[in-house]
């Protein structure tokens, strides 16, 4: 007789949220404890896989800047491949899927390969960032908008919508901008903000080694050369800087 066919699996693409272990969402500790296959990316807090089945498989398929373990396409086919098998998979991310965290791909590569896909959203460095400094990223007499973008692009050049980014009255977060900082403090001078605006780099949010360089667009950078950085960090940059702790 033929071997049974398993049925289809599924792919979970997970946000672990910013660091803290305690930031992961009940649905994501859940599907962690039972998947069959983990893979997970560097920027994981330290715990948050303490929450895996104890035989299930973990791959680490983790990025850094210019450094990467697995090319994109092949962690695709990892999951296709683990999902055909009739496992369950968690793509376990660093904060939220959805926001800068190549979600899109996945998804479209799960789909065309007709495998099953859900996202779990999980907590954005951003919002860890703000509530380590008790920061109210969209307080209503300072703010009325909230920009997140991102300090580079896919091939590492900068080029942001610096006239969006200058109005006044609201509150930027760009993630991934440590070694961009000096480029993007001096284009926002540029193109109309006070050199006086205060502005923070938050590296590590959430975790024990955390650490905020606060000062302003014409002081930050200075700051921040000075400042051994390995940790991933994010720029924050309007009035509401000026409240919280």
């Amino acid at each position: 007789m033929p071997e049974p066919v398993p049925a289809a699996g599924r792919v979970h693409l997970v946000g672990a949220g910013p660091g803290d272990p305690e930031l992961l969402t009940l649905k994501a500790a859940r599907l962690l404890a039972a998947a069959d296959v983990v893979l997970y990316d560097r920027l994981i807090g330290e715990g948050v896989l303490d929450h895996c089945r104890a035989d299930a498989e973990r791959i680490f398929v983790g990025k850094r800047r210019a450094r990467h373990r697995m090319p994109q396409a092949a962690i695709h086919e990892l999951m296709i491949d683990r999902a055909r098998r009739g496992l369950d998979v968690v793509r376990l991310k660093g904060g939220d899927p959805l926001i800068f965290g190549r979600a899109g791909e996945e998804i479209a590569s799960l789909l065309a390969a007709g495998v099953r896909v859900e996202v779990v959203p999980g907590v954005t460095a951003a919002s860890g960032a703000a509530a380590e400094r008790l920061l109210s990223l969209t307080h209503r007499d300072l703010s009325q908008t909230l920009v997140i973008t991102t300090g580079h692009r896919q091939d590492g050049s900068l080029d942001l919508d610096w006239a969006s980014l200058c109005r006044p009255r609201q509150t930027l977060v760009i993630y991934m901008s440590h070694y961009t900082t000096a480029a993007i403090c001096a284009g926002l001078v540029a193109h109309g903000l006070p050199a006086d605006l205060p502005a923070c780099l938050v590296e590590s949010a959430t975790l024990p080694a955390s650490r905020h360089l606060g000062g302003t667009l014409a002081t930050l950078p200075d700051m921040v050369a000075a400042t051994p950085i390995d940790g991933p960090a994010l720029l924050i940059v309007g009035e509401v800087l000026a409240t919280g702790s």
